[in-house]
Parts: structure tokens; sequence; C-alpha cells
């Protein structure tokens, strides 16, 4: 399980990377994995202080830091 969220964080950065601020329900909606592991792989990269959250009002973005 451990090795299967590391390659979904990487995925979720690479994704960040490439587009830049997204919210966290459209980088849920853009990575193909059900939502609970993608929040976990937000999670592992937030620990790994490689995320910055941005309380947009509406809602929050995530961004690499």
């Amino acid at each position: 399980m451990q090795e299967r969220m590391g390659e979904l964080a990487g995925y979720v950065w690479r994704f960040l990377e490439e587009e830049g601020e997204t919210s966290v329900s459209g980088v849920t909606k853009a990575v193909d994995a059900p939502r609970t592991k993608v929040n976990m792989a937000i999670g592992w990269l937030a620990r790994e202080e490689k995320l910055e959250f941005v309380d947009n009002g509406r809602g929050t973005s995530v961004r690499l830091s």
C-alpha cells in the first residue's frame, strides 16, 4: 500500500507541476483514483513539505511549495 501511495503522490506532484495551483477537488477529478487515496497522497506530500494550501473562500486549493 505504501508503494502505491508513493506512486499516487508522484502523480499528484507532476499534475500540480504542470497545471499549477488547483482546487483539491480539481486534483481529485484529474487523478484516476478514489478520493480517499488522493487525499492520502496530498497528505503525504504535505507532510514532506512539498505543498502549500490556499483557502480561497470557496474551498481549498493546493500548489507546490
